[in-house]
């Protein structure tokens, strides 16, 4: 064990965060952190590096753990640079560092016995820490950490505090995995990292040998690096074995447990019911009646209770104007930052409908690439051009600052959305997680992340034909992500999207343009699509230079995860060709069972409707009066408890089967 969160009770202003929760950490354990949005993860993280109390419950830690806290902002201030403020960052080391020098001094001047016995013993313990923190290595440890979050080797002298709140957010994440505390506590830690710099954390943290919790919104990032996941459900914390999406399935599998159960139990209850209501003063059926009373109060108290559901609000964005095929073309486009070239004769053209996927290492020139087209940058040669009917949206982090802070998130939406009634501009404000009083509350007190779906939800207000999206995701919560994610791929304009969060690249994009080296690389396909051709063009590469008897020159960049540890897969044509054909037999295989799903369901309303009507007679003294009619309602009754639960079955059964069928 390194830490046990032991019965945690916290509330904030009357509102129940978790009651009696517990959650023990360990060693080579890595947990993710989930829950709905506002159900305390960030406090709970807070509660363990003690930043915030408990009302009651207590937080244990074993002797001499050292803690590590990356928080969702945080500012640099000094003359350091990157480099020296990382390694300056590595007290623990340099305190075992210094203590192994001290003892090494008392040694030397310390006779044979006892006490010199106990040096050494001290002395054994200080190396081993200092070397377990990888102390022998600490420079070469930073230097190879910075480059794997994306750090050019040039930037390593620059001063801290000229770097972006972005690049300094890497930076404090550089501190932190330099340290190598035993408990890493990280908050949203990817939110300002490329996909290549995930890919690398990820990696780092699948084999860190201390224990991880994460709270984080990237589905990906921790199916990749996971191996636990603790749930914040019903004010306690579950917890699971396996990545987010094994927690996904073995959640809804106990979801579905607990409902049939529930519905069971209700059964009971209603069925009973009606004996009570009938025969409750009947001499010669009272006391049957009362032993049914007492079985009905003892089936209450075990009520299966079911975890708070979700509110899930879809909406329905407006289509943008159609424009013409041509959407926008860059033609010998250059661009240079002084001695910084970007870029040399770059040419891209896009359609309607395609949503690309800007990929490639930090530093290259994504969002430089973008703001070319969204005319932020003018280049230095060559053009950039709109297609016939092209208005474009940027949205980027500084679009937050261009928020009214007097302004309601109410008057906000209100402001861009004229014609709109107020419950549309509700219903939209919903469908990005601003629920009930949450609609006025002024900008001015508003989160980063709310204020990321605030600005999000008024570019979907009426949206223009090209959307241009560096990062929407950071600050969002899962929910969140889900609603913008459902948005996009749906969107029948052209979507131009830098993201690090893979699913969403995933789910989204049908075209990857690759920026790197100079230049860029169109792959007229989706991300799988993407990474599979890249392998292949890399491969062939290879083979090219080892012909030619050259040797391929280092590359120079931070370890990439396995194939095998992540689970990303580089799939080959052939394999490709034949999962297709694969999923072609299969949904003619499930013809029978969509058909069949369809007729279950058409019968389950009526019959759950009639259920209810039955149920509403049953409860009226004047059915008992009328033998013949209560007879039959009695038959109809025992029909339908027995046809709902089989329906309900089969229902599952069906359901579980196609959507299982659909993720092989």
């Amino acid at each position: 064990m390194i830490v046990l969160a032991d019965k945690i009770t916290k509330s904030f202003g009357g509102r129940v965060l978790y009651a009696a929760a517990t959650l023990q950490l360990n060693a080579g354990e890595r947990w993710a952190l989930v829950g709905p949005n506002g159900a305390g993860k960030t406090t709970f993280l807070k509660i363990l590096m003690g930043q915030e109390t408990p009302d009651e419950g207590t937080v244990s830690f074993v002797k001499d753990t050292t803690v590590g806290y990356l928080e969702q902002e945080t500012k640099i201030s000094g003359t350091k640079t990157a480099l020296q403020e990382v390694i300056d960052s590595a007290t623990e080391i340099r305190r075992w560092e210094k203590r192994v020098h001290e003892l090494e001094k008392e040694i030397s001047n310390t006779p044979e016995g006892p006490a010199l016995d106990h040096l050494l013993e001290d002395y054994a313990h200080a190396q081993e820490r200092f070397e377990h923190l990888g102390g022998y290595e600490l420079d070469a440890r930073a230097r190879q950490i910075l480059a794997g979050l994306g750090f050019p080797v040039e930037d390593f002298d620059k001063p801290a505090v000229d770097f972006s709140g972005g690049w300094q957010m890497r930076i404090a994440l550089s501190k932190l995995l330099l340290r190598h505390p035993d408990l890493l506590l990280l908050d949203e830690p990817t939110n300002h990292l490329d996909l290549e710099s995930v890919q690398w954390l990820e990696h780092f943290i699948s084999s860190y040998d201390g224990a991880v919790l994460i709270v984080s919104h990237d589905r990906s990032f921790m199916d990749a690096c996971v191996s636990h996941v603790a749930s914040i459900e019903n004010r306690k914390i579950q917890t699971y074995v396996g990545n987010y999406d094994s927690y996904l399935k073995q959640r809804e599998d106990n979801l579905e447990q607990m409902r049939a159960k529930r519905a069971a139990q209700e059964r009971e209850i209603a069925h009973m019911q009606v004996f009570v209501d009938k025969f409750r003063y009947k001499p010669t059926k009272a006391a049957q009646a009362q032993e049914r009373m007492k079985r009905i109060e003892e089936i209450k108290k075990e009520l299966v209770i079911l975890p708070e559901g979700q509110k899930q609000v879809h909406f329905s964005f407006p289509d943008p104007p159609r424009t013409g095929d041509t959407v926008i073309a860059m033609k010998d486009v250059a661009k240079s930052f002084g001695t910084n070239h970007v870029y040399d004769h770059v040419n891209v053209s896009l359609y309607r409908g395609d949503h690309v996927a800007l990929v490639g290492p930090n530093g290259a020139g994504k969002s430089t690439l973008m703001k070319l087209m969204n005319g932020k940058l003018t280049p230095d040669e060559g053009t950039v051009e709109l297609g016939q009917n092209v208005t474009e949206s940027y949205y980027a982090q500084h679009q937050l600052e261009e928020l009214d802070p007097a302004h309601t998130a109410l008057q906000e939406i209100d402001a861009v959305a004229p014609g709109w009634t107020t419950s549309e501009e509700r219903r939209l404000l919903g469908a990005f997680l601003f629920h009930g009083d949450d609609v006025d509350k002024h900008v001015s007190v508003l989160s980063g992340g709310e204020r990321a779906r605030l600005a999000l939800a008024k570019m979907l207000v009426k949206p223009d034909p090209l959307l241009l999206l560096d990062e929407p995701t950071n600050h969002l919560d899962i929910d969140s992500v889900d609603v913008l994610e459902e948005a996009l791929k749906d969107f029948p304009g052209t979507i131009v999207l830098i993201s690090h969060d893979e699913h969403l690249v995933r789910a989204v994009a049908n075209k990857v343009i690759d920026v790197r080296d100079h230049k860029v690389t169109i792959y007229d396909g989706d991300y799988e699509y993407y990474l599979w051709k890249k392998a292949e063009l890399e491969a062939r590469a290879a083979e090219d230079e080892e012909g030619s008897g050259v040797v391929a020159a280092p590359q120079k960049k931070a370890p990439a995860p396995e194939t095998e540890q992540t689970g990303r897969n580089v799939k080959t044509k052939e394999q490709r060709r034949a999962e297709a054909e694969a999923r072609n037999a299969l949904n003619r295989a499930l013809r029978k069972e969509r058909k069949r799903l369809k007729e279950v369901e058409a019968a389950l309303e009526p019959a759950r409707k009639r259920y209810d009507e039955l149920m509403a007679e049953m409860a009226s003294e004047e059915l008992y009066n009328d033998t013949k009619k209560f007879d039959e309602c009695m038959k109809e009754y025992t029909a339908l408890s027995k046809k709902i639960p089989a329906l309900e079955d089969e229902w599952l059964e069906l359901s579980t089967k196609i959507e299982e069928a659909g993720q092989e």
